[in-house]
């Protein structure tokens, strides 16, 4: 499965920057699926509801399934977060899957850059990061990409992973 990563400090534009790379990709034909490595607590479910119900009362997993979507929740109860390599293997095949996080994993990146947030490049230590896509001019030994430029992002990432 091909894997490219989107990672940066917060507020460096990782989400923005992913919204129109799964776009831009879709665009050109290619089935794409993402991961998104969240680093607090999160819930897609709601007090009251049936499924929230079901897992409240101790299910392990709950299949929430519509003629629209269907959704897996997995209670981890106490046990440690999987790793990326073990929750690719539940996704689909797909052309590619891009994630957004994971910035000490192996996988490829691409570092997402904003000059006002004052933060340091991770790129410089990250030999795993392939390019970097600011809002402002960089000397590096990457290629650096315009944060906005999607078009030329997309090309880079597809070329890298031979798409």
């Amino acid at each position: 499965m091909n894997i490219f990563g989107v990672v940066g400090w917060k507020n460096a534009g990782k989400t923005g920057l992913m919204e129109r790379l799964v776009t831009e990709i879709c665009a050109r034909g290619h089935s794409v699926s993402t991961v998104k490595h969240a680093h607090h607590s999160f819930d897609v479910d709601h007090p009251g509801k049936d499924s929230f119900r079901h897992r409240n009362a101790g299910a392990r997993e709950v299949l929430l399934a519509s003629g629209n979507r269907f959704a897996l929740m997995h209670e981890l109860r106490d046990r440690p977060e999987p790793s990326l390599a073990e929750l690719l293997e539940k996704l689909a095949p797909v052309d590619l899957v891009l994630i957004e996080g994971y910035k000490r994993d192996t996988h490829p990146k691409v570092e997402a850059h904003r000059a006002v947030t004052g933060n340091p490049l991770i790129a410089p230590d990250d030999p795993t990061i392939k390019a970097i896509a600011s809002d402002t001019s960089l000397r590096t030994d990457r290629p650096v990409f315009d944060l906005d430029d999607t078009r030329a992002i997309a090309d880079f990432i597809l070329a890298e992973v031979g798409l």
